[in-house]
């Protein structure tokens, strides 16, 4: 990792690791109405001034990792590289079947079954494993900076869709909650 943040634009840079949130995003707009008035905040999700703040921090976040992708090569051949398509890939797998799930899964009940069985936020889990990937994959420090700022403002934004599921759904997203960890694990029987 170079101390002097890289930025070339090239063919075989960070944005095809970075473009599948654009392509799941394109994804979800597809599917209908119905599936992409649920994604990101629900009309009736209230939302308080802290919780929009951090909500606008987090887009400025992924917009700044977004546009740097563009501009960030990776480092093919070594051994980052190798580590953080692993990363990637699985990131990829997770955030692809968590998709489906979402978008196939009634709209009147939360969504348990998938990868939700497994983590109540699997498509912030693959966020958080297609930065690292790209972040090793570029072998880029100030990428990994953007991670981790990610990481921390994706924490309150998950937090804040629990109690919305919470309030809209009660006693069966209680129970879910009881069994299913937040982030990624085995669920409790």
């Amino acid at each position: 990792m170079s101390l002097i943040p890289a930025f070339e634009i090239g063919v075989w840079n960070a944005w095809l690791f970075m473009g599948s949130f654009l392509l799941q995003w394109l994804a979800v707009s597809l599917a209908g109405k119905r599936v992409s008035q649920r994604t990101g905040h629900p009309p009736d999700m209230k939302r308080s001034k802290s919780d929009q703040r951090i909500g606008t921090a987090a887009m400025i976040t992924w917009l700044i990792a977004i546009t740097y992708s563009i501009f960030l090569p990776l480092q093919l051949g070594t051994i980052w590289f190798y580590i953080g398509l692993g990363a990637f890939l699985f990131g990829l797998i997770i955030l692809t079947i968590a998709t489906l799930n979402f978008a196939t899964a009634p709209h009147d009940k939360p969504i348990t079954s998938g990868f939700y069985r497994y983590s109540r936020h699997p498509m912030y889990l693959a966020t958080f494993l297609i930065y690292t990937g790209t972040s090793l994959a570029s072998a880029s420090w100030l990428f990994f900076l953007l991670t981790i700022t990610t990481v921390v403002l994706i924490r309150p934004e998950a937090i804040l869709e629990e109690r919305y599921c919470l309030e809209k759904h009660g006693d069966s997203y209680r129970e879910y909650m009881d069994r299913t960890p937040r982030w990624i694990g085995i669920p409790k029987s």
